[in-house]
Protein backbone atom coordinates (compact mmCIF):
# COMPACT_ATOMS: atom_id res chain seq x y z
CA UNK A 1 0.00 0.00 0.00
CA UNK A 2 1.62 3.46 -1.35
CA UNK A 3 2.27 5.58 1.68
CA UNK A 4 1.62 8.65 -0.03
CA UNK A 5 -1.68 7.87 -0.45
CA UNK A 6 -2.49 7.15 2.99
CA UNK A 7 -1.58 10.89 3.37
CA UNK A 8 -3.27 12.48 0.98
CA UNK A 9 -6.16 10.15 2.76
CA UNK A 10 -5.35 11.64 5.71
CA UNK A 11 -5.25 15.31 4.66
CA UNK A 12 -8.59 15.17 3.13
CA UNK A 13 -10.10 13.66 5.77
CA UNK A 14 -8.67 16.65 8.29
CA UNK A 15 -9.54 19.11 5.66
CA UNK A 16 -12.62 17.65 4.08
CA UNK A 17 -11.65 19.71 1.22
CA UNK A 18 -9.65 18.61 -1.90
CA UNK A 19 -8.98 22.22 -2.55
CA UNK A 20 -7.00 22.82 0.74
CA UNK A 21 -5.71 19.44 0.89
CA UNK A 22 -3.95 19.89 -2.54
CA UNK A 23 -2.62 23.03 -0.76
CA UNK A 24 -1.94 21.51 2.12
CA UNK A 25 0.40 18.58 0.20
CA UNK A 26 1.50 20.94 -2.07
CA UNK A 27 -0.12 19.57 -5.38
CA UNK A 28 -2.27 20.16 -8.02
CA UNK A 29 -6.26 19.19 -6.94
CA UNK A 30 -6.48 16.53 -9.98
CA UNK A 31 -3.98 14.53 -8.82
CA UNK A 32 -5.14 13.87 -5.56
CA UNK A 33 -8.64 12.90 -6.56
CA UNK A 34 -6.73 10.32 -8.75
CA UNK A 35 -5.03 9.08 -6.01
CA UNK A 36 -7.77 8.59 -3.62
CA UNK A 37 -9.84 7.09 -6.53
CA UNK A 38 -6.45 4.74 -6.56
CA UNK A 39 -7.23 4.23 -2.74
CA UNK A 40 -10.51 3.43 -2.74
CA UNK A 41 -10.54 1.09 -5.55
CA UNK A 42 -7.63 -1.15 -3.65
CA UNK A 43 -9.79 -1.10 -0.46
CA UNK A 44 -13.01 -1.97 -2.13
CA UNK A 45 -15.29 0.38 -0.26
CA UNK A 46 -15.82 4.29 -0.76
CA UNK A 47 -13.99 6.18 2.38
CA UNK A 48 -15.73 9.70 1.25
CA UNK A 49 -18.89 10.82 0.03
CA UNK A 50 -18.85 13.85 -2.68
CA UNK A 51 -21.88 15.83 -2.70
CA UNK A 52 -22.01 19.78 -3.81
CA UNK A 53 -21.95 20.69 -0.29
CA UNK A 54 -18.61 19.58 0.50
CA UNK A 55 -16.83 15.84 1.02
CA UNK A 56 -17.56 13.89 4.04
CA UNK A 57 -16.38 10.48 5.44
CA UNK A 58 -18.18 7.45 5.33
CA UNK A 59 -18.52 4.85 8.18
CA UNK A 60 -15.79 2.68 6.27
CA UNK A 61 -13.50 6.17 6.15
CA UNK A 62 -13.79 7.34 9.88
CA UNK A 63 -12.93 3.93 10.77
CA UNK A 64 -9.62 3.83 8.21
CA UNK A 65 -8.87 7.23 9.21
CA UNK A 66 -7.76 5.99 12.97
CA UNK A 67 -5.55 2.74 11.45
CA UNK A 68 -4.19 5.69 8.62
CA UNK A 69 -2.85 8.19 10.92
CA UNK A 70 -1.00 4.62 13.31
CA UNK A 71 0.26 3.42 9.65
CA UNK A 72 1.67 7.33 8.81
CA UNK A 73 3.40 7.15 12.63
CA UNK A 74 4.67 3.93 12.54
CA UNK A 75 6.06 4.58 9.25
CA UNK A 76 7.89 7.83 10.37
CA UNK A 77 9.37 6.05 13.39
CA UNK A 78 10.53 2.99 10.88
CA UNK A 79 12.19 5.56 8.75
CA UNK A 80 13.15 7.33 11.99
CA UNK A 81 15.14 3.83 12.97
CA UNK A 82 16.37 3.31 9.64
CA UNK A 83 18.42 6.25 9.74
CA UNK A 84 19.24 6.57 12.86
CA UNK A 85 21.17 3.51 13.17
CA UNK A 86 22.61 4.03 10.11
CA UNK A 87 24.33 6.89 11.70
CA UNK A 88 25.08 5.62 15.22
CA UNK A 89 22.93 7.26 17.04
CA UNK A 90 20.13 4.55 16.85
CA UNK A 91 19.80 0.66 17.24
CA UNK A 92 21.47 -1.55 19.30
CA UNK A 93 25.14 -2.00 20.75
CA UNK A 94 26.05 -5.66 21.56
CA UNK A 95 29.33 -5.72 23.75
CA UNK A 96 30.75 -8.56 25.06
CA UNK A 97 33.06 -7.89 28.22
CA UNK A 98 35.77 -10.68 30.22
CA UNK A 99 35.16 -10.04 34.22
CA UNK A 100 38.34 -8.44 34.91
CA UNK A 101 37.03 -5.14 32.59
CA UNK A 102 34.59 -4.26 35.15
CA UNK A 103 37.90 -2.89 37.21
CA UNK A 104 37.45 0.04 35.63
CA UNK A 105 37.31 -0.24 32.00
CA UNK A 106 33.21 -0.42 31.26
CA UNK A 107 33.21 1.95 34.27
CA UNK A 108 35.16 4.28 32.21
CA UNK A 109 33.56 3.70 28.47
CA UNK A 110 29.81 2.75 29.33
CA UNK A 111 29.31 6.10 30.74
CA UNK A 112 30.83 8.39 28.00
CA UNK A 113 29.50 6.37 25.18
CA UNK A 114 25.66 6.39 26.91
CA UNK A 115 26.73 10.29 27.38
CA UNK A 116 27.47 10.94 23.77
CA UNK A 117 24.48 8.50 21.98
CA UNK A 118 22.02 8.10 24.08
CA UNK A 119 19.40 7.23 21.43
CA UNK A 120 21.78 3.69 21.07
CA UNK A 121 20.13 0.80 23.62
CA UNK A 122 23.47 -1.25 24.94
CA UNK A 123 23.30 -4.96 25.50
CA UNK A 124 26.02 -5.91 27.42
CA UNK A 125 26.95 -9.62 27.76
CA UNK A 126 29.64 -10.99 30.13
CA UNK A 127 31.84 -13.87 28.64
CA UNK A 128 35.41 -15.12 28.14
CA UNK A 129 37.94 -14.24 25.78
CA UNK A 130 36.93 -17.31 24.04
CA UNK A 131 33.64 -17.25 23.89
CA UNK A 132 33.56 -13.62 22.84
CA UNK A 133 35.02 -14.17 19.56
CA UNK A 134 33.00 -17.02 18.86
CA UNK A 135 29.96 -14.81 19.09
CA UNK A 136 31.64 -12.29 16.92
CA UNK A 137 32.07 -15.04 14.13
CA UNK A 138 28.38 -15.61 14.83
CA UNK A 139 27.21 -12.13 14.83
CA UNK A 140 25.58 -12.14 17.61
CA UNK A 141 28.13 -9.37 19.47
CA UNK A 142 28.93 -6.10 17.45
CA UNK A 143 32.03 -5.67 19.39
CA UNK A 144 34.03 -7.54 22.53
CA UNK A 145 36.63 -6.34 25.32
CA UNK A 146 38.41 -9.28 25.55
CA UNK A 147 41.57 -10.49 28.00
CA UNK A 148 44.99 -10.70 25.57
CA UNK A 149 46.61 -12.56 24.85
CA UNK A 150 44.43 -14.03 22.68
CA UNK A 151 45.13 -17.47 21.56
CA UNK A 152 42.31 -18.24 19.39
CA UNK A 153 42.60 -17.55 15.12
CA UNK A 154 39.35 -15.29 13.94
CA UNK A 155 38.41 -12.85 11.50
CA UNK A 156 38.23 -9.92 14.16
CA UNK A 157 41.31 -7.24 14.79
CA UNK A 158 42.21 -6.74 18.12
CA UNK A 159 42.56 -3.10 19.35
CA UNK A 160 45.24 -3.15 21.97
CA UNK A 161 43.88 -0.76 24.95
CA UNK A 162 45.58 -1.69 28.09
CA UNK A 163 48.84 -3.05 28.65
CA UNK A 164 49.80 -5.26 32.18
CA UNK A 165 52.22 -7.05 33.77
CA UNK A 166 51.07 -10.10 36.60
CA UNK A 167 51.11 -9.11 39.76
CA UNK A 168 50.57 -11.75 43.08
CA UNK A 169 47.24 -12.20 44.65
CA UNK A 170 47.82 -13.65 48.03
CA UNK A 171 45.41 -14.43 50.78
CA UNK A 172 45.34 -12.77 54.16
CA UNK A 173 47.66 -15.48 56.32
CA UNK A 174 50.10 -16.21 53.37
CA UNK A 175 53.61 -16.62 54.77
CA UNK A 176 54.94 -13.89 51.73
CA UNK A 177 52.79 -11.05 53.01
CA UNK A 178 55.57 -9.64 54.78
CA UNK A 179 57.43 -9.11 51.95
CA UNK A 180 56.84 -5.78 49.83
CA UNK A 181 57.60 -7.10 46.74
CA UNK A 182 57.84 -10.50 45.37
CA UNK A 183 60.31 -12.72 42.79
CA UNK A 184 58.34 -15.34 40.68
CA UNK A 185 60.46 -17.70 42.43
CA UNK A 186 59.12 -16.75 45.90
CA UNK A 187 56.07 -18.91 44.99
CA UNK A 188 57.12 -22.00 43.77
CA UNK A 189 56.60 -23.67 46.92
CA UNK A 190 53.25 -22.16 46.77
CA UNK A 191 49.77 -23.89 45.77
CA UNK A 192 48.30 -21.75 42.55
CA UNK A 193 44.99 -20.75 41.79
CA UNK A 194 45.50 -21.08 37.98
CA UNK A 195 43.80 -20.17 34.43
CA UNK A 196 41.43 -23.03 32.73
CA UNK A 197 43.81 -24.01 29.92
CA UNK A 198 40.38 -24.07 27.64
CA UNK A 199 38.23 -21.26 28.74
CA UNK A 200 41.22 -18.64 29.75
CA UNK A 201 43.56 -19.93 26.96
CA UNK A 202 45.84 -16.86 27.06
CA UNK A 203 46.05 -16.05 30.76
CA UNK A 204 46.62 -19.67 31.33
CA UNK A 205 49.52 -19.83 28.61
CA UNK A 206 51.16 -16.53 29.96
CA UNK A 207 51.16 -17.37 33.67
CA UNK A 208 52.39 -21.21 33.18
CA UNK A 209 54.97 -19.53 31.02
CA UNK A 210 56.23 -17.00 33.57
CA UNK A 211 56.76 -19.88 36.09
CA UNK A 212 58.60 -22.07 33.80
CA UNK A 213 61.22 -18.80 32.54
CA UNK A 214 61.27 -18.76 36.19
CA UNK A 215 62.34 -22.59 37.17
CA UNK A 216 59.56 -24.09 38.00
CA UNK A 217 56.01 -25.20 37.31
CA UNK A 218 53.61 -24.28 39.04
CA UNK A 219 51.20 -26.65 41.60
CA UNK A 220 47.70 -26.01 40.93
CA UNK A 221 45.49 -26.58 43.50
CA UNK A 222 42.10 -25.22 41.74
CA UNK A 223 41.64 -23.60 38.69
CA UNK A 224 38.86 -20.73 37.30
CA UNK A 225 38.30 -18.76 34.27
CA UNK A 226 37.12 -15.52 35.11
CA UNK A 227 39.51 -13.12 36.67
CA UNK A 228 37.23 -12.01 39.54
CA UNK A 229 36.78 -16.37 40.21
CA UNK A 230 40.47 -16.37 40.99
CA UNK A 231 40.48 -13.79 43.38
CA UNK A 232 37.65 -15.19 44.98
CA UNK A 233 39.44 -18.33 45.64
CA UNK A 234 42.55 -16.92 46.70
CA UNK A 235 40.07 -15.24 49.52
CA UNK A 236 39.22 -18.27 50.10
CA UNK A 237 42.70 -19.49 51.21
CA UNK A 238 43.07 -22.05 48.48
CA UNK A 239 46.10 -20.68 46.83
CA UNK A 240 47.83 -17.95 45.46
CA UNK A 241 47.67 -16.52 42.03
CA UNK A 242 49.23 -14.28 39.21
CA UNK A 243 46.28 -11.76 38.64
CA UNK A 244 46.26 -8.13 36.02
CA UNK A 245 47.64 -5.83 37.99
CA UNK A 246 44.28 -3.59 37.27
CA UNK A 247 42.81 -6.20 39.82
CA UNK A 248 44.85 -4.80 42.48
CA UNK A 249 41.78 -2.18 42.31
CA UNK A 250 39.88 -5.22 44.29
CA UNK A 251 38.94 -4.45 47.88
CA UNK A 252 39.26 -7.52 50.67
CA UNK A 253 40.52 -7.44 53.49
CA UNK A 254 41.58 -11.15 53.12
CA UNK A 255 43.22 -10.60 49.86
CA UNK A 256 47.19 -8.86 50.01
CA UNK A 257 48.54 -7.63 46.39
CA UNK A 258 52.36 -7.72 45.68
CA UNK A 259 54.51 -6.41 43.01
CA UNK A 260 56.51 -8.67 40.97
CA UNK A 261 60.43 -7.65 40.33
CA UNK A 262 61.17 -7.90 36.82
CA UNK A 263 58.29 -9.62 35.88
CA UNK A 264 59.57 -11.58 32.27
CA UNK A 265 58.55 -10.12 29.51
CA UNK A 266 56.69 -12.94 28.24
CA UNK A 267 53.67 -12.41 31.21
CA UNK A 268 52.69 -9.58 29.67
CA UNK A 269 48.75 -8.81 29.21
CA UNK A 270 46.21 -6.14 28.52
CA UNK A 271 42.79 -5.85 27.76
CA UNK A 272 41.85 -5.46 24.02
CA UNK A 273 38.69 -4.32 21.89
CA UNK A 274 37.91 -6.82 18.77
CA UNK A 275 35.95 -5.76 15.96
CA UNK A 276 35.09 -7.19 12.44
CA UNK A 277 35.84 -4.55 9.92
CA UNK A 278 33.30 -6.08 7.45
CA UNK A 279 30.61 -6.10 9.93
CA UNK A 280 30.91 -3.51 11.74
CA UNK A 281 28.13 -1.10 12.63
CA UNK A 282 27.97 2.77 12.66
CA UNK A 283 27.42 2.24 16.12
CA UNK A 284 30.28 0.42 17.02
CA UNK A 285 32.17 2.38 14.84
CA UNK A 286 31.74 5.02 17.61
CA UNK A 287 32.26 2.64 20.54
CA UNK A 288 35.79 1.81 18.86
CA UNK A 289 36.60 5.51 18.50
CA UNK A 290 35.80 6.50 21.81
CA UNK A 291 37.50 3.81 22.94
CA UNK A 292 40.61 4.64 21.23
CA UNK A 293 40.67 8.38 22.10
CA UNK A 294 39.69 6.95 26.27
CA UNK A 295 43.14 4.59 25.47
CA UNK A 296 45.27 6.62 23.33
CA UNK A 297 45.32 3.70 20.86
Amino acid sequence: MDFRRIRHFVVLAETLNFRKAAERLHMAQPPLTVSIQKLEAELGTKLFERASSGVSLTPSGKAALIEARRLLFHGAQFSEAAKSAAQGTGGALHIGFVGSTTYGMLQRLVPRYRAEYPGVELVLREATSARIMQMLEEDTLDVGLVRTPLLTVATAVLLQLEREHFAVALPRGNRLVHKSILSLGDLKDESFVMYNREQAAGLHAAAMLACEQSGFIPRVAQEAVQVPTVLALVESGLGVALVPSSTQRFQSENVVFRKLIDPPAASEIGLGLVYRPNMESAAAQHFRALAMKEYGA
